[in-house]
């Protein structure tokens, strides 16, 4: 079938559709994970379902557009940090240490440690996924948190600086530790003691760094 022929995606969403589109997706992330993405095809996706190519189409055009509803799906029930409360007027290490906190406990999940192992194994061949990744992702928590950070060097409780690059700072700090080991599968991920000291260490590694008084 030619790409003229692919059937637009315009199904109503009614209770049948998006219980279809869940299974399309839930497909889709499992043998993703299984194959990778080279590995996986829409009609593997479709036979998994039990469902045609077609219907399938009618619901994805592409399989890019799959992967992207994967992440979507994965972003949105473990991206807790994306929405997390970050007040103002709260001291910066408080808040910092439940950010990281939050941050760490979704980002050691199975399912996005999943999806990053694939995205990483796939970024060569495919580097579009890892953009997709990026920016329902990472990009979008680092962005809100990098407001945070602005508006906390313009109250004069942060050094000023580059926030998006404090945010980065913060960032690698807390993923320096558990998070590197359970990345290639050497460490448990629910180990929560080991993880709540790696934030309290990129805590106060970041504030002795950005606290007002210190050097630039």
């Amino acid at each position: 079938m030619s790409t003229e022929m692919i059937p637009d995606s315009t199904v109503v969403m009614d209770d049948a559709a998006t219980a279809r589109r869940k299974a399309f997706v839930d497909a889709a992330r499992e043998l993703f994970f299984a194959n990778g993405y080279a590995g996986t095809t829409m009609s593997s996706i479709a036979s998994k379902v039990g469902g045609s190519k077609t219907t399938l189409w009618t619901y994805f055009p592409s399989k890019e557009d799959l992967f992207e509803a994967v992440v979507d799906d994965i972003v949105e029930r473990y991206g807790d940090a994306l929405a997390i409360d970050l007040p103002l007027d709260e001291p910066v290490p408080d808040v910092l240490r439940r950010f990281g906190n939050v941050l760490m406990t979704k980002l050691t999940a199975t399912p996005l440690l999943s999806l990053f192992r694939l995205v990483v194994g796939e970024a060569e061949r495919f580097p579009h996924l890892s953009k997709t990744f990026y920016d329902r992702g990472p990009r979008r928590g680092k962005a809100r948190a990098a407001d945070w950070v602005a508006a906390k060097m313009a109250r004069g409780e942060l050094r000023p600086g580059d926030p998006m690059r404090a945010v980065q700072h913060f960032s690698g700090l807390c993923q320096s530790g558990l998070y590197q080991f359970a990345i290639l599968g050497m460490t448990d991920p629910d180990d929560i003691e080991r993880l709540q000291a790696d934030v309290e260490a990129a805590v106060e590694t970041f504030y002795r760094g950005w606290r007002p008084d210190a050097a630039g």
